[in-house]
């Protein structure tokens, strides 16, 4: 029976984390973000992704912030100049990115739009459930 394989959990020390696991059923990343992430710890979270990357070779990312609490990323240059090239250049090609339960809103959806990201189909939801829908959306277009 297909399943999610943790593949890391980074534990903070006020209780946060980031948990990245691959989900065999439906072959996407899934990186779960929990509790109130400051800036190093997003960072530490990104950049194990890209570790991740570089050995699962999967061009599907859900990346899901409904539990987390705070200001997530605060630099959305970091983003864009150093992890979303690294990125690219893995193979990373669509992000379904689902923003805060508590404001629906976060620092990607105010800066960065799918259009602008050359190589790279991004999506911003409200609800898991959507986005995974639109990720096996991507998924059919890819098979035909």
């Amino acid at each position: 029976m297909p399943q999610s394989i943790l593949l890391s959990s980074l534990p903070d020390t006020d209780g946060s984390r980031c948990v990245l696991a691959y989900d065999e059923a439906e072959h996407w990343l899934r990186a779960t973000w929990r509790g109130f992430v400051d800036m190093a710890e997003a960072q530490r979270g990104a950049s194990n992704y890209l570790q991740v990357l570089a050995s699962v070779q999967c061009a599907y990312l859900l990346n899901d912030n409904v539990a987390l609490h705070g200001p997530w990323f605060d630099s959305i240059e970091w983003l864009q100049r150093i992890w979303l090239p690294q990125a690219l250049s893995l193979g990373l090609r669509y992000v379904a990115h689902v923003v805060q339960a508590d404001t629906l809103f976060d620092t990607v959806t105010a800066h960065v739009r799918g259009s602008e990201v050359e190589g790279l189909e991004l999506q911003i939801f409200q609800q898991v459930a959507e986005a995974e829908a639109w990720l096996r959306s991507c998924q059919r277009r890819e098979l035909s």
